[in-house]
């Protein structure tokens, strides 16, 4: 039996142990990193290491303690409040409103990791409060940031049509933007009818928390109507919107014929400005997210020490080990040349609509685990002997590659789905954990073919 074969039936007995026996996937893929890269691949520790995503840890680390500081003080209640009102009640408007968000920073230059570290902790901070389900938000902003991710001027879109022209293909900037775009559209709204939207709608305009006309809920609703979230911690009675977990502050103040809305203390305004330095200092001078979001998280608990004692102990660390175990594991995979195998297996098929489909696939099963756009420079040139042979459009073998390997990014062992996985707040991780995984997986079944059947079958390009 071959290494790569090896090293590939490891990661499913890695799968099935973890599932079976609850045990963090990210342990046990430690575990078979160095098994496997000590007996099959002939790594030392250095070697094994090398995969070790340090910068995603960090990120990780930094964006949850940030925002655990934020939630602690209250300033992610005045964020939701704030968000209410901006929409005038309509909660159901909120989740398109992260989808354009996140889709508007990476479409100017924003890393997607970037855009969804910044947007998904208050995205489902809001979910949780309004009972919205915490897969239906957290998936809007994923697909939101994939949606704009190839625009001309975006990082994968410049990096993308930088390969296609190294390796002298037919392109179209255009074309590659559209089809991102339009199909994180479609999936964002099959997602949105599926996972409650439509129930959101029917709930009209709500009242923001502490608006409110005396006996009315903080949603407006009354009865025992708890929403469409699961696992947020809400309690029936309440209309799905008071977390029974969250502990924050209740300063108020009077809002005279308005009622009382949360009011903006001095460690509310100086965690907003942190927020705000986040997104400038990321997106203004490309600095990176988990080392800032950890200075300002720093900088916070020095000034006000009461409000974040308890933040460290929030940092979503068993999400931290399942992540770094598993992309340890993968980077194995990719310094043994496990994956260059499969690719080069697929690419000397000799039927070329064939090929395609099995390149696309996978472009989407590795980007699962790995990165995005380093895939796709990887099974982009895989692709140059057939589409030399006219059969197959170039630009459309382009695009379906790309929209295969960015839209598996809600898996949770990806960037994205990993921050989306630790900024929900008072949900039942584990449970948060096998509905991004389950969606992640019907992603990777679904799309690819979908692309495949769309954008090579007719030849564009």
């Amino acid at each position: 039996m071959s290494p790569e074969l090896i090293s590939i039936l490891v990661l499913v007995v890695v799968f099935v142990i973890a599932t079976t026996r609850s045990v963090n996937m990210g342990a046990l893929a430690f575990a078979a990193a160095f098994g496997v890269g000590t007996l099959v691949a002939d790594l030392d520790a250095d070697g094994i290491f090398a995969g070790f995503p340090g910068d995603l840890f960090v990120v990780l680390v930094g964006v949850t303690y940030l925002f655990a500081i934020a939630r602690a003080n209250g300033t992610t209640d005045w964020l939701v409040h704030a968000a209410v009102r901006l929409v005038r009640g309509r909660v159901a408007l909120i989740p398109w409103v992260m989808f354009a968000l996140t889709g508007a920073l990476t479409a100017i230059g924003a890393v997607s990791p970037a855009a969804v570290a910044i947007v998904a902790p208050v995205a489902l901070s809001f979910a949780t409060r309004y009972s919205i389900s915490p897969l239906l938000m957290g998936t809007m902003v994923v697909h939101g940031a994939q949606a704009g991710g190839f625009s001309p001027i975006s990082i994968y879109g410049s990096i993308v049509n930088g390969i296609v022209e190294r390796e002298k293909l037919p392109g179209s900037e255009i074309g590659l933007f559209l089809a991102s775009l339009v199909a994180n559209l479609l999936i964002a709204a099959v997602l949105f009818a599926v996972l409650g939207g439509r129930k959101l709608w029917a709930r009209g305009a709500v009242t923001p928390e502490g608006d409110g006309a005396p006996g009315k809920t903080g949603t407006g609703t009354t009865g025992s109507d708890t929403g469409t979230g699961t696992g947020t911690g809400t309690s029936a009675g309440t209309g799905g919107t008071a977390p029974t977990a969250v502990a924050v502050r209740s300063d108020r103040e009077t809002g005279g014929a308005e009622g009382t809305g949360v009011r903006l203390t001095p460690a509310r305004v100086a965690t907003l400005v942190a927020l705000v330095a986040l997104v400038v200092a990321v997106l203004g001078f490309d600095l990176d997210a988990g080392l800032t979001a950890v200075t300002l998280a720093v900088v916070l608990s020095t000034a006000w020490p009461d409000d974040s004692r308890r933040a460290v102990g929030e940092i979503a660390w068993s999400t931290v080990l399942l992540i770094c175990g598993v992309l340890t594991y993968v980077g194995v995979l990719e310094e043994m040349g496990t994956i260059t195998w499969a690719g080069e297996g697929v690419g000397g098929i000799g039927v070329p609509l064939l090929a395609a489909v099995l390149l696309c696939y996978i472009g989407a099963i590795v980007s699962a685990f790995a990165s995005s756009v380093g895939i796709m420079g990887a099974l982009i040139p895989l692709a140059v002997p057939f589409l030399a042979q006219g059969e197959i459009g170039a630009v459309g073998m382009v695009a379906a590659l790309a929209v295969s390997a960015t839209v598996v990014d809600v898996s949770p062992f990806s960037t994205n789905g990993a921050l989306v996985l630790a900024a929900a707040p008072d949900v039942d991780r584990d449970r948060f954990f096998r509905q991004l995984m389950v969606y992640g997986g019907i992603v990777v079944a679904a799309v690819p073919a979908l692309a495949w059947l769309v954008l090579v079958v007719p030849g564009f390009g």
